[in-house]
């Protein structure tokens, strides 16, 4: 059987678009060849091991042709949330279908492994990302709150207020601010899921790094414990400062969330250095896993609530 030939290197590697191939000098009948998958209509994927759907490259190439194939397309929904990596959970995030939206002027989308979306679209709303066409994060956030709880929606809205910590991102600005995303709930007024959005907007504050920090956060809140402070650097005496994840500096207690990196060696010797420096500062520190926040949090809320009492708080 004759070899054929290799594909032009510009698509050679990455799901393309039909039209892409026929424009780089490709025939129809190489197209229809065995070759190459077909994971939709007018779209292949090279089989030489370097394209293997979307498992197999990087995301936004995988995507990258269902926005191309169809005019006015763009990544969104579930497909959206994986894309901008948000935090929180999202049922039914797995799912391999791609979510793809179009504005409510044009035909619904509708074809083989793509969950079809339409719906009115401002100018800021999509945006151009690694080729992809994708809705804006705040758009994403909106389009997802239908099928998530207001605590996971505060938890990404938390994600997208965090303002970034120069020692270890590029960027310098947080991904929104809170007038955008209440602007975003503006515009499309009816949307379901906006009620959640909205409940989960005035629950969302400026300062969490994580997602268990906000849920321990929105935990104590429900709990009708004190609001605590969220990052907050602490200067424990002259040239130690540290910035616990929550803290009460009416009561000089600090919280600490200890995820899953806390049990290798080198940081178990830091979080030893960090307690022994809050100790030496007056400062009480609870520290808090992720056992500690099961069952609705109980064990974290009776930390707290005991650390809090121990320091003079009286409950109201």
């Amino acid at each position: 059987m004759k070899t054929p030939r290799p594909l032009p290197a510009e698509i050679a590697r990455v799901p393309f678009t039909c039209q892409e191939a026929v424009d780089a000098g490709v025939t129809l009948r190489r197209l229809r060849h065995g070759e190459l998958d077909a994971p939709s209509r007018g779209i292949r994927v090279p089989q030489d091991g370097s394209g293997q759907g979307r498992e197999g490259t990087a995301l936004s190439e995988a995507l990258r042709p269902f926005t191309r194939i169809t005019s006015f397309s763009a990544v969104s929904h579930a497909t959206a949330f994986t894309f901008w990596s948000f935090p929180g959970f999202l049922p039914g995030q797995e799912d391999p279908l791609i979510h793809i939206s179009r504005p409510d002027t044009r035909a619904i989308p509708r074809r083989k492994g793509v969950v079809g979306h339409v719906g009115q679209f401002f100018d800021d709303e999509i945006v151009h990302v690694e080729g992809v066409l994708v809705t804006s994060r705040p758009r994403t956030w909106l389009d997802n709150a239908r099928r998530m709880s207001v605590e996971e929606l505060t938890v990404v809205a938390d994600h997208l207020l965090r303002l970034p910590r120069a020692a270890f991102e590029i960027r310098t600005e947080p991904f929104c601010t809170l007038g955008q995303l209440s602007d975003m709930l503006d515009r499309h007024k009816g949307t379901p899921g906006i009620r959640k959005a909205r409940l989960a907007l005035e629950l969302a504050r400026v300062g969490s790094d994580s997602a268990p920090e906000t849920r321990l956060r929105l935990a104590l809140n429900a709990a009708c414990l004190p609001e605590p402070m969220l990052n907050m650097p602490i200067e424990l005496r002259p040239g130690v400062i540290r910035q616990p994840d929550l803290s009460y500096p009416e009561y000089r207690i600090a919280v600490e969330y200890d995820g899953d990196g806390h049990s290798e060696p080198q940081q178990i010797v830091r979080d030893i250095d960090r307690e022994e420096d809050f100790s030496r500062g007056g400062w009480l520190l609870v520290r808090i896993s992720k056992r500690h926040m099961q069952n609705q949090a109980l064990s974290a809320l009776s930390k707290v609530r005991g650390a809090l009492l121990s320091r003079g708080w009286v409950p109201k």
